[in-house]
């Protein structure tokens, strides 16, 4: 009973029992492939026979393997060295399984899988539970060498041999989804063979190595693993809590060479940097903009598209005649609303020619004549989505469409132009001027009111435009950094970038620089964020 408080047999039996269900993975793979073949009430009954046959064949084996091992005499001598019957199983034992560990290695790391071909004929059970029975021959060749090199004890190894084969048993398909899932922990798996292997060579050669030091590598490398799996499944949690759109745009985004707006993901994808070299060469960043565009535009609100208020043109029916058709004259737009006194008070939507034509015609536009002229107007409330917005659009015929607020004030006006705006960027009417432009490498002129998604585009950055911000613009989002409105000439250094606010008119931010600077990385204790008057 003195094994019972040994830790070294203790080691010896769960690390072996580990490596034998890592080791019978292929052997339960090929046999799930095998009972596929029968109809679908005969496969657990053929998955059972195949892996008792495959404990009844180790055990076997290992009575066979371990009566051999005992066989001290010289038979030979090369040299200096001498070759007894156990020095041969040794060394031929550890060939077979650094050849063993090495073309496995090499499959998984070529990405070799074993693939499943379907059948529409079904197979004979006993034509497949032969099959079974020659690949329980072969696979089972590897598990007993692993066996022997791995504990001296015969007990010991059939006892990981039966506990290995009944686990396989109760968990075969959890356990096949388990090791598809963990790729690293087979690999893992096939380093401790490559070690065992080159212990069985050396030792047939007469060099002993205590496997207490097997034990130790192996135990401080599964620790290693298992920690690498826990930072994986925090990883792959806190990836779970993106949207599943901006995830699904983040991939795209990466094999197309663009930046992620989460840079941490590309950590979590192998080849995630190869992807994203070959896709910058394939792919113009226009290109990348507007796949982005595309991806996101569904999770955008409908007031970071729309035309802001500030921005709209109306026409006020309380005006002279002549300052209507100025102002009509002057508009670019074929559209636009007809109110009274003020912007909330939409009397109806008109088109900038039957405007003109009437008060040419009439020299005013009669209230009685507005049934005529006007449409009614077609209003969202700025809660609702940007696809529910181009549904809007689609059904509106051409009209422009009104974003107002919860209290029914006008926050904006929407169109087909803004829809593509926010896809391929911007589009000046004869009257505007681009919203961001370049003044020299790494400094821009930019409005209060260009786009944050657009910025981020054309400064190649990121965390300007927040998922839940209540903002939308760059001035939006300079408020919310100053915390107070901003005079001229004050500016905001966050990241990489100084933002100086050049413009102000009525409590309105019109114009910012922008520069690139240099900044090292901030000192513990040092603000991210620096203002200056």
């Amino acid at each position: 009973m003195e094994w019972l408080f040994d830790p070294t047999i203790w080691a010896g039996l769960l690390t072996l029992v580990v490596l034998e269900i890592v080791l019978g993975i292929d052997n339960l793979i090929f046999i799930a492939i095998l009972a596929d073949k029968l109809p679908p009430h005969q496969r657990d009954r053929a998955r059972l026979i195949g892996l008792s046959l495959a404990m009844l064949m180790r055990l076997g084996l290992l009575t066979i393997v371990s009566w051999l091992v005992t066989l001290t005499q010289p038979l030979f001598a090369l040299g200096s060295f001498s070759f007894s019957g156990r020095d041969l199983i040794l060394l031929g034992g550890g060939l077979f399984l650094l050849f063993k560990a090495t073309t496995e290695l090499h499959e998984r790391l070529e990405g070799v899988t074993h693939a499943q071909t379907e059948s529409k004929v079904y197979a004979g059970f006993g034509v497949v539970v032969a099959q079974i029975v020659v690949l329980d021959a072969v696979f089972s060749l590897d598990a007993v060498i692993t066996a022997v090199g791995m504990v001296d004890d015969l007990g010991v190894m059939m006892a990981a041999v039966v506990m290995s084969i009944g686990v396989m048993l109760l968990a075969s398909k959890a356990l096949t989804r388990f090791v598809n899932a963990h790729p690293t922990v087979v690999v893992l798996c096939l380093s401790f063979l490559l070690m065992i292997g080159l212990s069985l060579v050396a030792e047939g050669l007469g060099f002993h190595i205590p496997k207490g030091y097997l034990y130790a590598a192996i135990g401080f490398s599964i620790v290693i693993e298992a920690l690498n799996q826990f930072a994986r499944r925090n990883l792959l949690k806190n990836e779970a809590r993106v949207p599943l759109r901006e995830r699904t745009a983040g991939r795209v985004l990466r094999l197309m060479g663009g930046r992620t707006r989460n840079a941490a993901q590309d950590g979590l994808e192998d080849g995630a940097q190869d992807d994203k070299a070959a896709g910058e060469g394939a792919f113009a960043a226009e290109e990348r903009n507007m796949v982005s565009g595309v991806l996101m535009l569904a999770d955008r609100s409908i007031r970071s598209v729309m035309t802001p208020r500030s921005e709209m043109s109306w026409i006020d029916l309380e005006d002279g005649a002549d300052a209507i058709l100025q102002h009509l004259r002057e508009t670019p737009h074929s559209l636009v609303p007809v109110c009274r006194g003020e912007l909330d008070q939409v009397v109806g939507i008109g088109r900038t020619k039957d405007l003109i034509g009437a008060l040419l015609v009439d020299g005013r536009l009669e209230e009685g004549g507005e049934g005529g002229l006007l449409r009614a107007p077609i209003v969202l409330p700025d809660t609702a989505g940007v696809l529910k917005a181009i549904d809007t659009l689609k059904r509106a015929h051409g009209q422009l469409v009104l974003v107002t607020d919860e209290y029914g004030i006008v926050q904006g006006l929407l169109t087909p132009v803004d829809i593509l705006e926010a896809i391929a960027g911007e589009f000046p009417d004869e009257d505007e001027q681009l919203a961001i432009q370049a003044r020299g490498s790494g400094a821009w002129e930019v409005m209060g009111t260009a786009d944050l998604r657009l910025l981020e585009q054309v400064l190649d950055t990121d965390g300007l435009a927040g998922m839940d911000a209540d903002y939308t613009s760059l001035a939006g989002f300079l408020l919310a950094h100053f915390e107070r409105f901003p005079e001229v000439g004050q500016t905001l250094e966050l990241g990489c970038l100084r933002y100086e606010i050049l413009a102000v008119e009525e409590r309105r931010i019109v114009r910012v620089a922008i520069r690139r600077v240099a900044k090292d990385a901030p000192r513990e204790g040092e603000p991210h964020a620096n203002m200056e008057e």
